[in-house]
């Protein structure tokens, strides 16, 4: 790989239509100074200096995908309450199509707040509900994808699943079916409920706790033989092509019919880990639209989730940082 191909592949992303399904969130941050102990309890006492909200979930997925010159169109349900429109405030300030996001007067918008002191990450607090939406809902985010991919020429489907009951069965099935007419490649980052109505998917990414989980077996190491015949056999029952498994620290395993291969990770300052998984499953996409070998493809979602932990806080990949990154990394 060289430096001109890698730059062309780059080029390439601006030509790609990207549409995220799945559970949006605000991410609210709270910064400030630790100075003290509370008398009351022993805890941190944090004084305030910044208080922040970011988009999280799917629309950082959404993010990524813009960042890297790509055109997302993200389709979620929010609630029809105070940090719903403060979400829709912020997916307009990035410039974001909001064409695909519904209201419901009967949920609330999922809010992760982080406080922050002296840039440690000393606590989240979670509002949200698990609840799966409606049929009713469902049956308008059918429609509205429907018309998105017979309207929009969609080259990639990510499903971005964190268990808040945006995606549904229904929704997977009738999705894929859509998809699989237009020979339209499915990415998916899944969570534990939905793991195994999954089915006939382009490319799979759990993690290693995901992926336990899911199969319900303990995989105490992550080794290239183990992962192989667990990857092989995910393939096999859920008629997956790709499987793309993060192993934090040690990596990532990529599995498809001809290739098994561990991308080792880079070594990194690790300042925050939240929200790399969007990183790694909106480059991964990218590169699935384009038709990139497995691997190249991996390596690229691979240094993108490394330099996203390295910032404080949900952040999007900087497209020419990982641009730079690669060329370093990988071209000859």
């Amino acid at each position: 790989m060289t430096k001109k191909d890698l730059q062309k592949i780059f080029d390439s992303f601006s030509k790609i239509r990207v549409l995220i399904i799945g559970d949006a969130m605000v991410d609210a941050y709270i910064w400030g100074s630790v100075n003290r102990m509370s008398p009351e309890a022993p805890v941190p006492i944090v004084t305030v200096q910044k208080k922040e909200a970011r988009l999280g979930g799917a629309a950082n997925v959404a993010l990524n995908v813009q960042s890297m010159g790509a055109t997302p169109v993200l389709c979620s349900v929010i609630g029809d309450d105070m940090y719903g429109r403060e979400f829709v405030d912020l997916m307009e300030k990035q410039k974001l199509s909001t064409q695909a996001i519904f209201k419901s007067q009967k949920r609330a918008t999922t809010v992760k707040t982080r406080v922050i002191g002296n840039n440690h990450h000393l606590l989240r607090v979670d509002e949200e509900q698990e609840s799966e939406v409606s049929k009713q809902e469902t049956q308008l985010m059918i429609e509205k994808i429907s018309f998105l991919i017979k309207t929009h020429a969609v080259d990639v489907i990510v499903f971005e699943d964190y268990d808040k009951g945006v995606i549904t069965p229904d929704l997977i099935l009738k999705v894929v079916v859509e998809a699989a007419k237009k020979k339209i490649p499915v990415a998916v980052d899944p969570k534990k409920k939905n793991f195994h109505f999954y089915k006939n998917i382009t490319l799979f990414k759990p993690n290693l706790k995901e992926l336990k989980e899911g199969i319900k077996i303990d995989i105490n190491i992550a080794e290239k033989e183990i992962l192989s015949k667990v990857a092989d056999e995910l393939r096999t029952r859920q008629g997956m092509e790709n499987i793309l498994i993060t192993l934090s620290e040690k990596g990532m395993f990529i599995a498809t019919k001809k290739v098994k291969h561990i991308v080792p990770a880079h070594m990194r300052n690790i300042s925050d880990v939240s929200g790399a998984g969007d990183t790694v499953i909106g480059v991964a996409a990218l590169g699935l639209a384009l038709k990139l070998d497995p691997v190249l493809m991996v390596e690229l979602a691979n240094i993108a989730g490394g330099l996203v932990c390295e910032k404080v806080g949900v952040v999007p990949i900087d497209k020419e940082l990982l641009l730079a990154e690669s060329i370093q990394l990988l071209s000859k």
